[in-house]
């Protein structure tokens, strides 16, 4: 798969996992502690894709990398509140699994991402990052 197709699969594959992200939202019970956590991982889990669809129409490659990092992060975090709401038993166990599951694998490829970025940069002159 070239880069083009894997950044264009891979906006849409961050979208897919923002609506999964919504829909356990407003699953998850109206207690004040589960608002907390409803909220967190709303914004945590939608701006992945967010950020990564600003990250390919970065300026530079710094910017791009940057990006890269915010949504390394943000799939971190994500992944965080996913295992909350699994270990408070916030939600059925498997509705959740698969979701977990995706943050990982985004979480994986973010971070590889992010490596071959920053290898590159080690190994090309004048390099922005």
């Amino acid at each position: 798969m070239k880069n083009r197709e894997f950044s264009k699969e891979l906006e849409k594959r961050t979208k897919e996992f923002a609506v999964k992200i919504i829909r356990l939202s407003t699953s998850l019970h109206n207690s004040l502690e589960t608002k907390v956590i409803r909220n967190q991982i709303t914004k945590s889990g939608t701006s992945i894709g967010a950020n990564y669809r600003e990250a390919n129409r970065a300026r530079s490659r710094a910017d791009f990398y940057n990006k890269i990092r915010i949504c390394e992060s943000e799939a971190s975090e994500t992944y965080y509140w996913l295992e909350l709401t699994i270990e408070l038993a916030l939600t059925e166990i498997e509705l959740v699994k698969p979701i977990i599951k995706e943050a990982d694998e985004l979480l994986a490829i973010f971070t590889s991402i992010r490596k071959k970025l920053l290898a590159n940069s080690l190994t090309t002159p004048n390099s922005e990052l």
